[in-house]
This record gives structure tokens, C-alpha cells and sequence, in this order.
């Protein structure tokens, strides 16, 4: 980190991207400096975060429960004294027909939804690489402010790689049809959206691009979904330049 600031080890320490010395001198400080310990247990929290999605996948249970049925479900063979399948042959053999579609069908919707998790395993891996190499840029700085409604914003930013990593923890909702929403301005005064949180969210760590022009990252509260500019004054903001 830039100057030697073992302050700015937070988030580094939190992905696991410090060599074995910057662990333990780091460890040692956290120790003693309640902000540090704060910090860490705010990215941590982050962190855990980072792979949550929207998607849901059936029940372990159902698939084995589908199989057993099928197992449980049989069919009169029809015997040569009687060819012609009674009534209550054809329903049993309706019966398990539509047992053994059902588990194909829930076979292929098992393949789905884990290729499904997968991509989004493999998009959330690649997202924390992401995060950990500007953490861990050697010319990343740390700033952190707190949020005038409870909460803290922090920043962290490699003019090199021209990215920043923002998280940001809110101790409240925004509001009934309000969001969090977090910017990124110029000397200026122009603004960029860093993106809204989803309605009801109080956390969030987002990787940007453009961070280099950048003098001021900022959180607002925003109508929910967002607005194209920042439409009340900042809870929150961290000069950088």
C-alpha cells in the first residue's frame, strides 16, 4: 500500500491478498487500532456478500423423492389370456408414465440450474480476483468516511489500473421507495453513477471503472431503481484527490 500505511491493509487482509509478513505485522495492529478492527469486520460482511444472487435451485430431497415414486409405481403386463389393458391398467401405466416424465423433467431442470449456479459461481470468483488485484495495486489508497444517517462509506482507489473499489454499509434502509445510490465526481462538479442498491439493501461493494478522473465518491438517496443524476445531497463523501 501506498506510503507503508498499514491502515490501508483492510481490505487486502480481508480477500486473503497479504504475504504471510503483511499478515501477521497486520494482525498484530489490529490489536490495538479499533478503527482497523471496524473496518475489517465491515468488509467482511462485504465480502460475504460478494456471490449472492437472485437465483434458487429445487431441493436436493425432490430429486431422490421422484425416483422413489418411480420405484414405488408399477404396471400390469397384460397376459396372454387377457391382451386388451383394462381401465385400471391404463391408469396405473398413466400414472407412471407421468411419474417417469416428471423425473425427466426434473432431471433437466437439475442440469439447469446447476450449470445456472456455476456461471454464477464463476462470475462471482472472477468479480473478487477483480476486487483483490486493486486492493492489493501497489499504489491503491484507502479513505473512508462516516454516512450522516448511520453507516460508512469506503473507498479504495488505484489511479493505475483507473478502478476503485467502493463498499459501502448503511445501519438503516434508505426508505420506503428510496435506495442508496453511490457517484463518482469530478473538480467539475460532473457526476457518474457508481450504481443504485436494490430497494431495501443497506450494503454493497461495487468494483468501477473511470476512477483516476474522479476527485469525490459520494452516496445519495435516491428514488428507488436510481436517477441519472443525484437528486439530494450526499449522506456521505470521500475526497480522493
Amino acid at each position: 500500500m501506498t506510503n507503508g500505511d498499514v491502515h490501508a491493509l483492510s481490505g487486502a487482509y480481508v480477500l486473503d491478498a497479504l504475504t504471510d509478513i503483511e499478515r501477521a505485522a497486520f494482525r498484530r495492529h489490529l490489536g490495538g487500532c479499533a478503527t482497523c478492527a471496524i473496518e475489517v469486520a465491515e468488509l467482511q460482511e462485504t465480502a460475504a456478500r460478494l456471490a449472492d444472487g437472485a437465483w434458487s435451485i429445487p431441493p436436493p430431497v425432490l430429486r431422490d423423492k421422484v425416483f422413489a415414486e418411480v420405484s414405488r409405481t408399477r404396471q400390469d403386463v397384460p397376459t396372454p389370456v387377457k391382451p386388451i389393458r383394462t381401465h385400471r391398467n391404463r391408469r396405473l401405466f398413466t400414472v407412471a408414465a407421468a411419474v417417469v416424465l416428471a423425473a425427466v423433467a426434473a432431471g433437466g431442470t437439475f442440469a439447469v440450474q446447476e450449470n445456472r449456479l456455476d456461471d454464477q459461481r464463476t462470475a462471482a470468483r472472477a468479480e473478487a480476483a477483480r476486487i483483490t488485484e486493486v486492493l492489493s495495486a501497489p499504489d491503491a489508497t484507502l479513505r473512508s468516511t462516516d454516512l450522516a444517517n448511520g453507516g460508512r462509506l469506503t473507498v479504495v482507489v488505484s489511479p493505475a489500473r483507473d478502478q476503485a473499489v467502493l463498499t459501502m454499509s448503511a445501519d438503516r434502509p434508505a426508505g420506503t421507495g428510496r435506495t442508496y445510490q453511490l457517484w463518482m465526481i469530478d473538480d467539475a462538479g460532473g457526476t457518474i453513477s457508481a450504481g443504485a442498491l436494490p430497494a431495501g439493501t443497506t450494503s454493497a461493494t461495487r468494483l468501477v471503472q473511470g476512477a483516476a478522473a474522479a476527485d469525490v465518491f459520494a452516496v445519495t438517496i435516491e428514488p428507488a431503481g436510481g436517477s441519472t443524476a443525484p437528486t439530494s445531497d450526499p449522506v456521505a463523501k470521500v475526497a480522493v484527490a
